[in-house]
């Protein structure tokens, strides 16, 4: 590699901005391009989200309560 090559790669990382700010290349694919945009299909995903999270922290308490009595009933042979 001569002085040259070496000084045009440098030149062009230095030309680059410093932030995150440019245009994505249009090659890159991102999980967020198979959601559509829609307001009332976001809409729905965020119900969707909210019954399920529901549910996990339902089932979780139920687990809390009786996890602890089925273990004292099983340690005194209830």
């Amino acid at each position: 590699m001569t002085l040259i090559q070496s000084r045009q790669n440098v030149d062009e990382v230095a030309s680059r901005p410093a932030n995150d700010n440019q245009t994505p290349d249009p090659t890159d694919f991102s999980a967020v391009d198979l959601v559509s945009s829609g307001d009332d299909d976001v809409a729905a995903i965020v119900r969707r989200t909210e019954r399920l999270a529901l549910a996990v922290i339902m089932a979780m308490a139920i687990f809390l309560i009786f996890a602890p009595v089925i273990f004292i009933a099983l340690m005194y042979g209830i």
